[in-house]
């Protein structure tokens, strides 16, 4: 009996700590219709944080490409890109990085934190916090 409630405890526990993480797979919403209308991976790779879109619900959308975007980004597929790279924990946050909007072709700096177990809040700008634009992102179940 002991065992089972271990195995239990343990499991809870195991839960509740992945969900306080940043790591993992995010819904990001259409503002005007709050439809989900890609998912995104934020991964961790040499202790820096990076995302990218892993699925376009939009059939119509899935084989599109970054036609704004310059460099090596340039018409290459959305599915699949890096949107977010090289953030570094900061406290509760994570900064320092850049985020692509492939709407646009146009890379912010940006930081992210979680804003509860299930919200993480991206907050990309131009120079200065200030002048930039937050989205929130809903952690997939």
């Amino acid at each position: 009996m002991k065992k089972i409630l271990f195995a239990l405890l343990f499991t809870t526990v195991s839960l509740s700590m992945s969900a306080q993480t940043i790591f993992g797979k995010w819904e990001n919403r259409d503002e005007e219709t709050n439809k989900v209308d890609s998912v995104i991976e934020v991964y961790k790779k040499d202790g820096k944080a990076y995302a990218k879109i892993v699925e376009i619900t939009d059939k119509n959308r899935q084989e599109a490409v970054c036609d704004k975007c310059s460099g090596n980004r340039k018409n290459n597929p959305i599915l699949g890109m890096n949107i977010l790279t090289g953030l570094s924990k900061d406290g509760d946050e994570w900064s320092g990085g850049k985020i692509l909007d492939p709407k646009n072709g146009k890379e912010y700096k940006c930081y992210i934190k979680l804003d509860g177990e299930n919200k993480l809040k991206i907050r990309g700008y131009v120079g200065f916090s200030a002048f930039g634009r937050t989205a929130y992102w809903h952690r997939k179940q």
